[in-house]
């Protein structure tokens, strides 16, 4: 396994980065409103450029090439994949990106926006991984991982520099956690300045079933996040800085799911898509204990929604 990426790194990212991105703006709520005792602060990622803070690995990853190709590959459930069409786009490349049979329409009609090739793939998440990892080896295209690889996971963490200067009292942040790129780059990049929780829905648990069994290990995903949190297996960095902090990982019900989503429409106008909400549901079910004055901000990460709640 290559070094971990340091903090030094998700700070050059950022200069790589930062006139391309949005910076997204954070939205203060009283604790009461939630009913814990703790101010809480949502960090309105779904407003980032292609819907989701996918944007931010996508675009460092494509700025990162050297020498730059004329196509890029990408596997993923749609978020992913509509901010690597969107990334190489800017460069004048091509995007070719598998998804699967699970990714909804609007996600499929985001990357084509975009100018990007949708390869869809009958069968689970593993066997697109596999489908689009054979078929950029074939081409000698270079492909742009979804959570494991340095340039991603340093892009996502350009979130947490600027979550920093936001929201430098932050005590706590709460994100949900697919393949691990997000929780990665947030963990890596908030180092000493606050602590960074993965939570997971029950039906993807993949960190959590790998913090059990001592190693990444594939699980069965499926359930209303699985489209944006439903790799089958952790990322290995993920998993090492999971392991490392001796973190629990938190398990979210599908049903509390959904009604902080809910919520955060009726509530807050926020039009989250169900994995974005992951994180806010395990604060508002009880998954989470958090301490009373502390500050909590809550990663909202993507809005590319099949339906207003």
């Amino acid at each position: 396994m290559s070094p971990t990426p340091t903090t030094v790194d998700v700070e050059a990212a950022q200069v790589r980065i930062h006139t391309g991105i949005r910076r997204t703006p954070v939205m203060e709520l009283h604790g009461d409103e939630l009913g814990v005792p703790a101010r809480v602060l949502l960090k309105l990622e779904l407003l980032q450029h292609t819907g989701s803070f996918k944007a931010r690995g996508a675009l460092n990853s494509v700025l990162s090439a050297d020498p730059l190709p004329k196509t890029f590959a990408a596997v993923s459930g749609g978020n992913h994949g509509a901010a690597v069409a969107w990334a190489a786009a800017r460069v004048d490349a091509q995007a070719d990106v598998f998804v699967p049979a699970i990714a909804t329409p609007e996600k499929v009609d985001r990357i084509r926006a975009y100018g990007g090739s949708v390869h869809v793939v009958d069968g689970s998440m593993a066997e697109m991984f596999a489908a689009g990892t054979a078929w950029a080896e074939e081409r000698g295209v270079p492909l742009i991982h979804p959570y494991q690889q340095e340039t991603t996971i340093c892009g996502q963490g350009t979130l947490g520099l600027e979550l920093a200067e936001q929201a430098p009292e932050a005590d706590l942040v709460l994100v949900g956690c697919g393949g691990g790129g997000l929780y990665s780059g947030l963990r890596i990049a908030l180092e000493g300045r606050a602590r960074v929780q993965p939570v997971e829905p029950e039906l993807c648990a993949n960190l959590h079933a790998a913090l059990a069994a001592g190693e990444p290990v594939p699980v069965e995903v499926g359930g209303v996040a699985a489209d944006s949190l439903g790799p089958s297996v952790i990322g290995r960095t993920a998993f090492e800085l999971a392991r490392t902090d001796g973190i629990d990982v938190p398990l979210v019900a599908e049903e509390d799911i959904l009604a902080a989503r809910r919520w955060l429409w009726r509530r807050c106008r926020v039009l989250a898509e169900p994995g974005a909400s992951v994180a806010l549901a395990a604060l508002m079910s009880g998954a989470v204990t958090v301490h009373p004055g502390d500050t909590v901000a809550v990663v909202i990460s993507g809005g590319n929604n099949p339906a207003v709640p």
